[in-house]
């Protein structure tokens, strides 16, 4: 009998170590930008970032005046994800955050084959006629459950989730957007949109996340992503 308590014993123990060393399944946060350079980042179809992204005040902030005028985009490539960042635009300002970018140069921009989540000054921005145009929605198919962006000038809070295609856009703590690739309701808004004739357009599960250069300031900073 006290053998077997003993043998009974030492499979617990056992088993408690093994579980401890056993490699953690939680996702690794990664930061996108180290808040001093724009390494990991280039401009769309150029090898390095064009001098028009500039590292300001611990941001990545697109100068509309400087020349090499582009797209930024990160050098990985991601699939499932959860994506964390922190932008502010400038007074009738106009930007976004473009995601499974395929970049190829068949594809002369990124919203080519990127979806879109909508950087804009609602109150002074030309393109603020369309509920599916205003800040965070999903450009052209999905307005914004809710207006919850901050003025022109004041820093907004993205979390941009996308999971096997389902897709969650969270703007200052608040749910706007939560719809599932390829699902009735997807192709419902796809078809509604300037989008429905594009066959490249959310085309493919892995790609590059863009900064949109739209002519306007725009700065973006505290970049992460979580690989899910």
């Amino acid at each position: 009998m006290m053998t077997f308590k003993l043998n009974v014993l030492a499979l617990a123990i056992f088993g408690q170590t093994a579980c401890s060393q056993a490699p953690s399944t939680k996702a690794k946060t990664q930061a996108l930008f180290d808040g001093k350079t724009i390494a990991g980042w280039h401009t769309y179809l150029k090898p390095t970032a064009e001098p028009a992204w500039e590292v300001v005040d611990g941001a990545l902030q697109l100068n509309p005046k400087a020349p090499g005028q582009g797209d930024l985009v990160t050098d990985g490539e991601y699939e499932n994800y959860e994506l964390n960042l922190e932008w502010k635009i400038s007074p009738e300002g106009n930007s976004g955050i473009i995601f499974g970018v395929h970049e190829d140069p068949a594809f002369a921009a990124t919203y080519e084959t990127g979806i879109e989540m909508q950087v804009l000054d609602n109150k002074g921005a030309e393109d603020n006629k369309k509920a599916t145009h205003l800040a965070g929605s999903l450009y052209d198919m999905q307005a914004p459950a809710k207006d919850v962006a901050k003025p022109a000038g004041e820093w907004n809070r993205v979390k941009l989730r996308k999971d096997n295609g389902h897709l969650t856009f969270f703007l200052n703590n608040t749910k706007i957007v939560d719809v599932q690739m390829g699902s009735p309701a997807w192709d419902a808004l796809l078809a509604n949109s300037k989008f429905k004739t594009w066959k490249n357009f959310g085309a493919y599960p892995k790609g590059h996340i863009a900064l949109q250069d739209h002519g306007h300031e725009v700065a973006f900073r505290a970049i992460t992503i979580t690989q899910l």
